[in-house]
């Protein structure tokens, strides 16, 4: 699946508006491989799908 980040900043982990594929969907959230190279759990409602 692809999401794309909604979030109302740039963070170091995520940029605004970038599109990331989800690893794995766990008890609801994301896991997303971040810009640091490390991947994390996120909630869904900072992404919209873009791709199933």
């Amino acid at each position: 699946m692809k999401v794309k980040y909604l979030g109302k900043v740039d963070t170091l982990a995520l940029k605004k508006g970038k599109v990331y594929d989800v690893l794995s969907v766990e008890k609801g959230w994301f896991r997303i491989m971040t810009e640091l190279d490390e991947d994390y759990l996120f909630p869904p409602e900072q992404f919209e799908v873009i791709q199933k």
